[in-house]
């Protein structure tokens, strides 16, 4: 029996990205920004934000054509980068 995850098969259409992180534009136009350096040819229109029950967060999910393992440690790395980001999944 093999216990290693699934690999995934590359360039990966529709890969999830979540990012959660204090509400507000700030967030927003730092995930844009940073998607538009590391996804490029990612629609906006297809970003979706969730506040938190309180408020004080959101969640901000994305679906970006994945092209690599490089590219996706890259944008992680780039999103975490910001102190608004308190978690990237």
């Amino acid at each position: 029996m093999d216990d290693s995850p699934p690999r995934i098969a590359f360039p990966c259409p529709d890969y999830p990205i979540s990012i959660m992180g204090r509400s507000g534009a700030a967030l927003r136009d730092h995930v844009l920004a940073t998607l538009a350096v590391h996804a490029p040819g990612f629609d906006a229109a297809n970003l979706r934000i969730q506040p938190s029950r309180g408020g004080k967060y959101q969640a901000l999910r994305v679906r970006i054509t994945a092209t690599g393992e490089p590219q996706l440690r890259a944008l992680h790395r780039a999103l975490q980068a910001s102190d608004l980001v308190k978690m990237v999944l």
